[in-house]
């Protein structure tokens, strides 16, 4: 596995703007962690000095997108901003048709209630936890179909996002082809740690679909991080550009559902993108009741224009080897410590191994531990009542809060 030349650590930007910080006290930071019940989800944002709950929508987009903003075309029907960002996903990520939503869960509802009757079985490699609800809201029920070595936090697997292709087979024979609408293969892989799927293994989950006449489709909001690893990691694809390896991987499925707050760099955005131009219909008829008209799906002109040009962006090479060294950077450092994290680094977090209760992952003058697995998958992320929490009195060493998000697989940062 190819790791990133040792540098100097230079970012392929430079900062324009600022924004101020609220600085705190002590005794505002204990009353603040305190009134949020010790749950960080219910911190306010102005309370918190160093936030690292996500990456989701929190990206500083750049000056030619800030500059797309100000070409918004506000049109209820037709924006012209629509049809760039169609162009660009027909371009970059090669699918024929295109239904914008707020983001990426729009599209997963929507594609969940097309497909999806009572009494199917979606497969997958792991899930996302919005994938996952959708799918069975709509009466499916979800089975995990990733490799073995996924579960393993310390194998380093290089692509430990694939799916196993015998538990996909058994799973078909099982419960018959026409009992599975699709299968949905996600890349990379966000609850194993940020893991990617190799080329290899979407070629043959492709032809094993196809003989059984499955649909196949991509969670493709981390695509192009997916995209960078294949080039890192997999023979054959050193030489070949992101945009080359994102579109060959792409056309080896039947849609995309996309979230554009993670690859695309943009605050709020998704899509549902399609080849089955019988399933797009109902779509576009589909999102009108849910997100808005089939040319602006929720969103407003300038945010599809920002999103368009963050395609752009995005698959160039210095952008994403950046954006995944600063992850692997802050991962070799805390294994340098002592720090248990999930291996290989992935793309775009870091997942502790286990629960470290005297880690210190919050500076808000105490230790306290959440457990995030519960919040996410126990309960309402909203509640202070299912948050549990130790809180033991330490010196503060940061001059205000930190909050992280624990992720499905161990605390992400």
């Amino acid at each position: 596995m190819a790791k990133l030349q040792r540098r100097s650590w230079a970012e392929p930007f430079k900062i324009k703007m600022v924004e101020p910080l609220k600085m705190t006290t002590r005794s505002e930071r204990e009353a603040a962690i305190v009134e949020a019940g010790y749950n960080t989800f219910l911190l306010k944002s102005e309370d918190v000095y160093i936030d690292l709950l996500t990456d989701s929508g929190t990206n500083a987009m750049s000056d030619n997108q800030w500059a797309g903003m100000m070409l918004g075309d506000e049109a209820y029907a037709g924006s012209k901003n629509f049809y760039h960002l169609e162009e660009n996903v027909q371009k970059f990520y090669g699918y024929k048709y295109l239904v914008p939503t707020h983001q990426g869960r729009g599209a997963e509802n929507i594609i969940s209630q097309i497909l999806i009757k009572k009494g199917d079985f979606v497969p997958g490699n792991m899930y996302f936890t919005t994938t996952r609800l959708h799918q069975e809201l709509a009466g499916g029920t979800f089975v995990d179909v990733i490799i073995d070595d996924a579960h393993d936090s310390e194998n380093l697997n290089p692509f430990k996002g694939n799916v196993d292709l015998q538990k996909l087979e058994s799973l078909i024979t099982k419960v018959g082809e026409k009992n599975i609408p699709y299968v949905t293969v996600a890349a990379t892989v966000n609850m194993a740690g940020g893991q990617p799927v190799s080329m290899e293994n979407i070629k043959q989950v492709r032809a094993l679909t196809s003989r059984h006449n499955i649909r196949l489709i991509l969670d493709a909001t981390r695509a192009i991080e997916n995209a960078y690893f294949i080039k890192r990691r997999e023979p054959g694809y050193a030489d070949k550009s992101i945009a080359a390896i994102l579109k060959e991987f792409c056309s080896h499925t039947d849609g995309a559902t996309m979230s554009g707050k993670k690859d695309l760099l943009v605050n709020i955005g998704g899509f549902l993108a399609l080849n089955d131009y019988e399933v797009f219909e109902e779509a576009r008829n589909m999102v009108v009741v849910y997100e808005g008209l089939h040319t602006y799906g929720g969103l407003a002109g300038r945010d599809m224009e920002a999103m368009a040009r963050g395609i752009e962006e995005a698959v160039q090479y210095d952008h994403i080897k950046a954006r995944i060294g600063q992850v692997e950077y802050v991962g070799e450092k805390l294994l340098s410590i002592g720090v248990p994290i999930v291996l290989p680094i992935g793309g775009h977090a870091i997942f502790l191994r286990r629960a470290l209760p005297r880690f210190r992952h919050s500076c808000d003058g105490t230790r306290h531990c959440i457990r995030g697995q519960e919040q996410r998958n126990g309960g309402s992320l909203l509640s202070k009542a299912r948050t549990r929490a130790t809180h033991i009195p330490t010196p503060c060493v940061y001059s205000g809060t930190l909050r992280c998000s624990c992720g499905i697989g161990g605390n992400r940062f």
